[in-house]
């Protein structure tokens, strides 16, 4: 029961016995993901040894929370979270600095990731219809976004990739187990935004890596129109109301989840292959189309 991988070009992994092999050619991101082990500890494997290009620690016997997933587990999972998603006090010095982070994290990297869509996939801002349903360009809906709204995040401690293909539960052992933990928040390795985790658990109830594998969607664009199709596991469905519904009763804010949710699909269609790059362009632009319009 292996979780689905969408391959990155400078990554791999190899299961070796009862080994898991890491491996990166970028020295520095094996590096720091090492050393955010132990503000992880308890809740990632440990790391049993590691060279400047990869890791390893032990195969985790458990299943890939996407396959087998239930509203019992998923609040289980958010009752297990509550230990996990641990606020940090800062100082005004150290507050500014988290939210300049946040900024580079969500503008800054936005804006040079929608740039490096364009130029990779040779097109421009000119969607003016996404799925029959007309809207404004996606600049203009950019620059409506009030970033310092969005940047004051909750610090805290973070995995930075949370969703469903990197969190292991074993049934017999009543444990979760998270995994490909992300390396840093815009270059700080102790303090995120919890929001982010937030975020990418939300766009991963929305997109399943499963769904994606198989095929089991479509994207077209043509004449300024983008037309997508995408099928969702009715579980996922169910665990993305569950959520909706756990952020706001916990006090926290929906509206920031999702347009950070919709930024994250506008974020990472530069970086996957055609078409599912199409996909995620019009969900990222759709969604934060509909976020935005919202009253908070």
């Amino acid at each position: 029961n292996e979780p689905n991988i969408l391959e990155k070009e400078n990554e791999a992994i190899w299961f070796i016995g009862d080994t898991v092999v890491k491996y990166s050619d970028d020295k520095t991101f094996i590096a720091n993901r090492v050393n955010r082990v132990s503000e992880l500890k308890g809740f990632v494997p440990d790391i049993y040894a590691y060279r400047s290009n990869m890791y390893c620690y032990k195969i985790v016997e458990a299943e890939v929370l996407s396959n087998i997933v239930t509203l019992p587990i998923f609040d289980n999972l958010m009752n297990h979270c509550k230990s996990f998603w641990v606020a940090k006090i800062l100082d005004a010095k150290q507050n500014e600095r988290f939210k300049q982070n946040c900024l580079i994290f969500y503008k800054d990297k936005t804006l040079e990731r929608v740039q490096l869509f364009y130029n990779n996939f040779e097109q421009s801002d000119d969607a003016v219809f996404i799925n029959g349903e007309k809207m404004p360009a996606l600049n203009e809906l950019l620059d409506a976004i009030d970033w310092n709204w969005l940047s004051d995040g909750l610090a805290g401690r973070f995995h930075g990739d949370f969703h469903f293909e990197n969190i292991l539960w074993s049934q017999e052992g009543q444990k979760f187990t998270f995994l490909d933990w992300r390396q840093d928040f815009a270059g700080d390795l102790t303090v995120g935004d919890i929001y982010y985790d937030f975020a990418k658990l939300m766009h991963g109830l929305i997109v399943n890596h499963g769904i994606i594998a198989n095929d089991q969607y479509s994207a077209l664009w043509k004449d300024g129109e983008i037309k997508y199709d995408l099928h969702r596991k009715q579980s996922l469905v169910e665990c993305e109301h569950k959520f909706n519904n756990w952020i706001v009763s916990s006090g926290y804010d929906l509206k920031k989840v999702r347009i950070l949710t919709a930024l994250i699909y506008l974020n990472i269609a530069a970086l996957h292959h055609y078409p599912y790059s199409l996909l995620l362009y019009g969900l990222g632009k759709k969604m934060l189309y509909k976020e935005s319009s919202k009253e908070l």
